[in-house]
């Protein structure tokens, strides 16, 4: 009700934005973390590149040999999963809440319903038409996105290469998954999508100001 004078007929889909944000400041010291955690494998890619040298003959011991140098800087391989993981809740109640049939009927974002999606709005007007351009418009900043971080992922894969053991496709692999938001916006009610594309976004603009400024944009964007 409090977002209602602000964005009259589109309060509900403010709130998902406001729902939003606040769940990325929540998981912003874990974001921070993971960061911090980027920027040390970067660090230690030579040192890793030498045990990989030393140790090419023996990958189990090439394989304890990394665990031991990520513990002794206390680098955590996982701390990049965190801020993602904490966000699966948010994600399934939006998921539940605008699934439930009609409890949320009556929302929308522009002539888009909130509980609708993306095959429904083809069915109402076609991609063109009032409704399918808000997906139209959810699609081309997903796909954006979605390219600036397969960029920066294969980026940074080669300025701190994965530990030893692992699959090498999986490097060629996993940037390829930030493409995946834009297929969850065409599957998932559009109150869902609006939270992925909102989250994703927030996403890439904070860790592009931590990993270009570091510890100094680390503070500002605490404080």
């Amino acid at each position: 009700m409090l977002l209602r004078p602000l964005a009259e007929g589109g309060a509900t889909a403010a709130a998902v934005i406001a729902l939003t944000v606040l769940v990325r400041l929540a998981v912003h010291p874990l974001s921070r973390a993971s960061v911090r955690g980027q920027q040390a494998r970067i660090r230690l890619a030579p040192r890793i590149a030498a045990l990989r040298k030393k140790h090419e003959r023996r990958p189990e011991r090439l394989q304890r040999a990394i665990l031991e140098l990520h513990a002794e800087e206390k680098v955590s391989p996982l701390a990049g999963l965190l801020p993602g993981l904490l966000q699966v809740p948010a994600f399934l109640l939006l998921y539940a809440l605008f699934s439930s049939g009609d409890r949320m009927g009556g929302h929308s974002l522009l002539a888009a319903p909130l509980d609708g999606r993306w095959t429904g709005a083809l069915g109402d007007g076609g991609p063109f038409g009032q409704a399918g351009l808000v997906y139209l418009a959810l699609f081309g900043v997903a796909l954006a996105v979605a390219a600036y971080q397969y960029v920066r992922a294969r980026r940074e894969a080669a300025q701190a290469p994965a530990p030893a053991g692992g699959p090498a496709a999986l490097g060629r692999i996993l940037p390829l998954l930030s493409f995946g938001t834009a297929v969850t916006v065409a599957v998932v009610p559009l109150a869902v999508g609006l939270y992925l594309v909102t989250s994703t976004t927030w996403a890439v603009v904070e860790r592009s100001l931590l990993m270009r400024k570091g510890p100094q944009a680390e503070r500002g964007l605490a404080g």
